[in-house]
């Protein structure tokens, strides 16, 4: 008796690994996920980059955008397969709107020191300038918070093509 008892619960043991293994396995085919699907959405589509000025990275010349920083944020949207579409603005507004998911990537000289990171995410260092003061400061790129698969396709479009001294 005692053994038909022990085998029955084996079995039920099994199956509940088993059923657990199968839910976490769709799991992990998925991660880095985006709630709001920003890599999706971005992909051979419109990459809404907010522009803020800085006079090393983003040049504004009358009605055209320049600069380390746009010409980065156009060769990000070239391997998205997606088209850019720049908002200029100051950085408050541009983190409102990263943080309502009206723009997908802000850029400008934002040092890594920024206090946006309590509000959305942030890359990795990935160049490093020298201020008016002759300070060195590392730069980062602001996301929206929570889209972890755009953020990781960007840090790894940024390992590829710049060089973080």
């Amino acid at each position: 008796m005692r053994s038909k008892r022990v085998r029955r619960q084996r079995g039920v043991v099994a199956l509940i690994c088993g059923g657990l293994a199968l839910a976490f396995s769709g799991c992990a085919s998925s991660l880095p996920m985006d709630p709001e699907g920003t890599l999706d959405s971005v992909r051979n589509d419109t990459l809404r980059v907010g522009v803020t000025p800085h006079e090393q990275l983003v040049k504004i010349d009358g009605g055209s955008l320049g600069g380390r920083d746009v010409e980065l944020s156009k060769e990000f949207a070239a391997h998205l397969g997606a088209q850019p579409e720049f908002v200029l603005g100051g950085e408050e507004s541009l983190v409102k709107k990263l943080e309502e998911n009206e723009l997908d990537l802000v850029v400008g000289g934002i040092s890594s020191k920024t206090p946006w990171s309590e509000k959305v995410g942030i890359t990795r260092p990935y160049a490093e300038i020298t201020d008016e003061k002759g300070k060195k400061e590392k730069l980062v790129l602001l996301v929206p918070p929570g889209e972890n698969a755009f953020l990781s396709e960007l840090e790894y479009f940024l390992d590829q093509t710049q060089e973080m001294p």
